[in-house]
């Protein structure tokens, strides 16, 4: 007995639970759910791309302005001591600590800026209705792999329970920078809700044609 199957072009496989599903054109502002497991396959909104890339070209700047600026100040006993992020990093440049400097700066200042970078690359011809940019699936490929290892936001936890413990030791003075990088993670957060893979893979196809 002869089974048809159809093209594997036309099937979707949920990232969570695998499940392949059959691709379907979706009315304007719906969304099409996992059958097993509920997660958000595809979604259809004519302003998303458009507020993926505002978010990501506002978190690119308050990135650039959260490694310009001051993130915290300490005093204590009439010592003040302010530093940034980039003096973070720096301060464990010398002897053994030296590779950890290199992943702190990797993971919470390049990958980051580098997954915005692709994905303003990427997508922002769409927004204009132009042809896609050479690389375009490429450079939105390399945004979802790296979007595990940008930890922005892990920093941010760790940076805030570090605080709690030395509140009661010296006055902290919470710089510009430190709010830029808290604006980074929320950003991030509403722009990551809005990617919906499947309907920027087909429309990057599109683009490309």
């Amino acid at each position: 007995m002869k089974v048809d199957f159809p093209p594997l072009d036309d099937l979707v496989a949920c990232p969570q639970c695998d499940t392949l599903h059959l691709a379907a054109d979706l009315p304007e502002g719906t969304r099409a759910g996992c059958q097993r497991c509920g997660h958000v396959l595809m979604s259809t909104q004519k302003t998303a791309v458009a507020r993926i890339i505002s978010l990501a070209l506002t978190a690119f700047v308050l990135m650039i302005a959260a490694i310009s600026f001051p993130f915290l100040a300490l005093d204590a006993g009439g010592v003040r001591n302010a530093t940034s992020v980039i003096d973070a990093i720096l301060a464990f440049r010398n002897g053994l600590a030296f590779p950890l400097a290199i992943a702190v700066g990797f993971f919470i200042v390049v990958l980051p800026l580098m997954r915005l970078g692709a994905l303003i690359y990427a997508l922002g011809p769409l927004v204009a209705g132009r042809k896609a940019r050479p690389g375009a699936r490429a450079a939105f490929g390399l945004a979802e792999r790296l979007r595990p290892w940008s930890m922005a936001e892990i920093f941010i936890v760790g940076v805030t329970v570090a605080l709690i413990k030395v509140a009661g030791m010296a006055a902290v003075t919470i710089g510009p920078a430190f709010w830029a990088f808290a604006g980074v993670v929320v950003i991030t957060i509403l722009k990551d809700q809005l990617i919906c893979r499947y309907s920027i893979w087909e429309a990057l196809d599109k683009a490309r044609a």
